[in-house]
């Protein structure tokens, strides 16, 4: 195995914690061993996490990065040479780049930035995601948005007091939030961040309170939400790891107020008394809470607390039912309703008939 490979199966294997898409998986291939396959819209079929550099000066307590300290980087060079032959050969289509920061800040995000530059300039005109690094200066966070399809910096927790406990150098406040505002304001509606789930001790609701403050001030495309893992050779080894469905119940959640549009006084209830969700889907519980509701006469918002129900949904009911009436779940399901989760929740009231007296 030459260097470069050498660097390209570290790198990536390194590179994996930082989320693509929800529900992703990692496919090994012989030279890149974590390929992300994300099909989602905005996304790419085939992408390539990878680092800028393996090693990091942080102390972040439950960062695998610091685990390894791997000590291989790339040159902006080398690495747009190798994804561009792996671009060539069919295998990635994309490139989602990340870095531990081996050095400064400044230099770091400045090797990120080229490496894009070197992409486009060599005729790449593919999908490219681009890491935005805590305390990054605002002309690189500009640059990255220049060249990039989106650019992404991750929050971790929902609070500088949480953060502050497991990551004592980064500033929350100026170190990440602040960037935020910068992120946003260079690539508006096409930025990301992420919460690793449970990595502070904090509560459900705490993050509920986050994330409803991030869709407001910063607007991101989307949150992704990653289960916190005790790894070896961390402060955080003896910690317990949070359960994989916690991070799943965050994905619909996060579904119900971003596309969704439920009022958070509404999905406030879902939470039980400590702050924390339970391993249930949170529309079944929300809809728990409601009557049920008149297919033929119910408001768009009413359709949308129905399991089963999605956006889409709800619009073909609403463009079907102005030129008939639906009788039953049937009916229903002829347009594509899922009626397995939404049967206990919808009622079918007879058509009234109006009689017409005609003059004589």
């Amino acid at each position: 195995m030459s260097l470069r490979e050498q660097k390209l199966r570290n790198l990536t294997s390194a590179g994996r914690y930082d989320v693509c898409s929800p529900g992703e998986c990692m496919q090994y291939l012989t030279e890149a061993p974590c390929i992300t396959y994300a099909p989602r819209r905005g996304g790419c079929g085939r992408m390539l996490r990878v680092l800028m550099h393996g090693d990091c000066a942080y102390d972040c307590a439950y960062c695998p990065i610091r685990v390894a300290r791997e000590g291989f980087s790339f040159t902006p060079a080398e690495l747009a040479e190798t994804f561009l032959r792996l671009h060539r050969e069919g295998m990635a289509d994309g490139l989602f780049l990340s870095s531990g920061i081996a050095r400064d800040v400044d230099t770091v995000m400045h090797d990120i930035v080229e490496t894009g530059e070197r992409l486009r300039r060599a005729g790449y005109a593919g999908y490219l995601h681009l890491k935005v690094l805590p305390g990054a200066a605002r002309s690189d966070i500009r640059d990255a948005a220049r060249v990039a399809d989106r650019i992404s910096i991750n929050i971790e927790a929902p609070s500088a007091d949480r953060l502050g406990s497991v990551a004592g150098v980064k500033d929350y406040r100026i170190d990440i939030k602040k960037r935020q505002d910068w992120v946003a304001e260079a690539m508006p509606d096409r930025h990301t961040t992420q919460l690793v789930v449970g990595v502070a001790d904090e509560t459900d609701r705490e993050i509920f309170a986050c994330v409803q403050e991030q869709y407001r001030r910063v607007r991101p495309t989307r949150i992704y939400y990653s289960a916190f893992r005790a790894l070896a050779g961390t402060p955080l080894a003896d910690q317990p790891d949070t359960p994989a469905w916690r991070a799943h119940r965050w994905y619909q959640l996060d579904h119900l107020l971003r596309e969704y549009r439920i009022d958070p006084g509404e999905l406030d209830r879902i939470f039980d008394a400590a702050g924390s969700l339970a391993n249930r889907d949170p529309k079944v519980i929300l809809a728990e809470g409601m009557g049920v509701v008149d297919v033929n006469t119910a408001s768009r918002y009413d359709l949308l607390r129905v399991p089963g129900i999605g956006p889409a949904g709800a619009d073909r009911i609403l463009r079907e039912r102005k030129t008939r009436h639906f009788e039953s779940l049937r009916d229903l399901k002829a347009i594509g309703i899922r009626t397995r989760w939404a049967a206990g929740y919808l009622a079918f009231p007879r058509e009234r008939t109006v009689q017409t007296l005609l003059p004589v």
